[in-house]
């Protein structure tokens, strides 16, 4: 008996170590982020859109907003690198909400826009959309709640539920020097969204020139600045999310 105990305590044990093993190497995973990089005399061009940085999100508001677009950030980025994108995106008179993602990683709250639509009765046209990572998540939350949003908005991502029947609208804009974007997905995945879908590639953008924190490993080099990248795609994202 007390061997069969001895050998119970050595595979708990051994199963307690794995497991405190596989947290540590994931706490030291998701601690490796990209971090923000907003210049403050970039930021001061926006003086007039309102911003609150709260706990759970970063909000552009322009004001008397009755479109909004909730942008899913991508992979290990801090949100507020995504303050110009959302202040240009705001200038434009979108209110634009970027949520802070649970350990950087939207995976792990793809139903966050929910908890914004529900707080802001006032807005009649709910998008939603995210960069990378972020996209594909932002395409799981409108797969499960398509009467909650018109439209869909792809930064360097693509969709991996299948959208091609529900009745949403779709901007998908790539960067023409990003070799992060697996180029062999988009293309596959491009089956999952329903036809008429808007495409948008930024020449001499890449894969973080949506956003503002320097430059992520494996991408190409950019030969438009981040600024550039970002007033492009936000001119597009307002053409699209405006246009009704």
């Amino acid at each position: 008996m007390q061997k069969k105990l001895r050998t119970v305590h050595k595979i708990l044990l051994g199963i307690l170590v794995v497991a405190i093993l596989l947290v540590g190497a994931f706490l030291l995973y998701v601690s490796d982020y990209y971090h923000a990089a907003v210049d403050s005399q970039e930021r001061a061009m926006f003086s007039d859109i309102r911003v609150l940085d709260a706990n759970d999100a970063l909000i552009a508001d322009p004001g008397n907003a009755i479109t909004a677009l909730i942008l899913y950030p991508g992979g290990k980025v801090d949100h507020r690198a995504y303050e110009m994108l959302a202040l240009r995106i705001a200038d434009e008179g979108i209110l634009c909400i970027v949520p802070k993602m649970p350990f950087n990683l939207a995976v792990f709250g793809i139903d966050r826009a929910e908890r914004f639509i529900t707080a802001h009765p006032e807005i009649e046209h709910w998008y939603v959309g995210g960069h990378s990572l972020g996209g594909s998540m932002a395409a799981g939350f409108a797969a499960k709640q398509k009467p909650m949003v018109e439209g869909l908005v792809l930064l360097a991502s693509y969709s991996v539920d299948d959208l091609s029947t529900h009745m949403l609208r779709i901007l998908s804009i790539t960067a023409g020097n990003d070799t992060v974007l697996s180029r062999e997905s988009y293309e596959k995945y491009k089956t999952n969204l329903p036809e008429g879908v808007t495409e948008l590639v930024i020449e001499g953008g890449n894969h973080a020139g949506f956003a503002s924190y320097g430059t992520q490993k494996g991408d190409g080099i950019a030969t438009l600045s981040a600024a550039e990248q970002q007033a492009a795609a936000a001119e597009a994202i307002a053409e699209f999310c405006l246009t009704q």
